[in-house]
């Protein structure tokens, strides 16, 4: 072979080492790219996981909490399940805060639209929790307050006028027969006082679910060895503090967890010392609720809010897509309650009081299916359903054995 030839030879051996090289080279730097991406996507999702976890370690305590006042309750012998239905209370300290103004001016009405505002707030709080709810709900709301010194604080500042604290105070009270208002009478710390018995006493019951807690706070020496005591029993997770408008919540010693009601509630200015009242603006969005509440935890009709329609006026309400829910604007649905979208029917329309009566109406003329069974009904009179038929012992359906009304005694009119 040649020199020329062995040159030639050489001079290919190495433009195809040249070439491997090249390749590999490029390989390793996209490589190294691919991999400086995919670690600045890991470092990112660390980032993320360490503030997650961050968050968890924030929310650790009052979950303990929650957790042991649960377990107090199932390991009870005496539990909520074999008492009868569970308690959700809601306790107000008039003294403290109070319904804001633009619920104030408008009376009667007025206390209605708060108490289905505060009903739908807590309501809607009750079903992000995850727990399972045994049995219907009864819920209850109690306001203590000094109406001589409320009357002076709220007139004497131009909030609302005598009548108007009258009619709402009426409207708030008719709202439901669970609802009261409780003038506490003059005396120093007379609300406190009766408030702080009220949570050492209920807490205690198995029945009791949860007590709301409006205008209570834990720095007050009025509350303060109350919830400490709770603490020490486990039963502190029972508790959900309503926070208003014009509320301090940075100094908290207990692990309460809180529900803002900012909208509905504000800070009283009974005191020359507190700011003034001035919270129009706080409810400038919030639209007047036509019609009465018939009590329940769940009211039939709820404020003007995102998800909220009007039936469609083309068609009968039997015939709406979804139809709304007899039990939830006649009673209490139990289904739709602790989960969203578990009830197959519509908890979203705003009834007229004319369409309420028709679907009162039109409820009747189905069998409670507590009779139907062969047992005994648990509502009572204020069932929605059918207790007899509507046809009576003269019945066409029953003499062919198709009638819904299988109960004993259902034909008995």
């Amino acid at each position: 072979m040649t020199t020329q030839s062995m040159s030639t030879v050489n001079q290919q051996m190495w433009d195809e080492a040249l070439k491997s090289i090249l390749s590999l080279s490029k390989a390793t730097i996209k490589h190294n790219m691919e991999l400086e991406v995919r670690v600045a996507d890991l470092e990112m999702e660390l980032l993320v996981w360490k503030r997650a976890h961050s968050v968890a370690l924030e929310a650790s305590e009052r979950d303990n909490v929650h957790i042991a006042s649960l377990h107090k309750q199932i390991t009870n012998p005496d539990g909520s399940r074999e008492n009868g239905n569970p308690l959700v209370l809601c306790v107000i300290n008039g003294q403290k805060i109070f319904f804001n103004q633009a619920l104030l001016m408008q009376g009667f009405m007025g206390g209605q639209n708060a108490a289905q505002y505060l009903t739908k707030a807590i309501s809607d709080y009750l079903a992000s929790e995850t727990v399972q709810i045994f049995g219907r709900v009864s819920f209850w709301v109690s306001i203590y307050f000094n109406k001589i010194e409320l009357v002076s604080t709220l007139v004497g500042q131009d909030v609302c006028s005598r009548e108007q604290l009258e009619g709402f105070l009426a409207g708030f009270s008719e709202a439901s027969p669970r609802f009261t208002a409780v003038d506490v009478g003059i005396g120093e710390g007379a609300a406190d006082r009766k408030i702080r018995e009220y949570i050492q006493t209920y807490t205690r019951l198995p029945e009791t679910y949860k007590i709301f807690l409006g205008g209570c706070y834990e720095s007050d020496a009025h509350y303060s060895s109350a919830f400490d005591n709770l603490q020490s029993e486990n039963l502190l997770g029972k508790l959900v503090l309503l926070h208003s408008l014009l509320d301090d919540c940075s100094d908290q010693t207990f692990a309460v967890p809180a529900l803002n009601v900012e909208k509905i509630l504000v800070q009283q200015p009974l005191h020359p010392s507190r700011q003034q009242l001035t919270p129009l603006s706080v409810a400038a969005s919030m639209e007047p609720v036509a019609g009465p509440s018939h009590g329940g935890l769940v009211s039939p009709q709820s404020p003007g809010c995102i998800g909220m329609r009007y039936p469609d006026p083309r068609y009968p309400l039997h015939k709406q897509s979804p139809p709304p829910c007899n039990e939830h604007y006649l009673m209490a649905c139990s289904k739709g309650f602790f989960k969203a979208g578990a009830c197959k029917y519509s908890h979203d329309y705003m009834l007229t009081p004319e369409q309420l009566a028709m679907l009162a109406a039109n409820a009747k003329k189905a069998p409670c299916n507590w009779l139907k069974s062969g047992l005994r009904c648990p509502y009572g009179d204020s069932c929605c359903w059918g207790h007899v038929c509507p046809n009576g012992s003269r019945c066409f359906h029953l003499s062919k054995g198709k009638c819904w009304f299988k109960g004993e005694g259902m034909h008995n009119t």
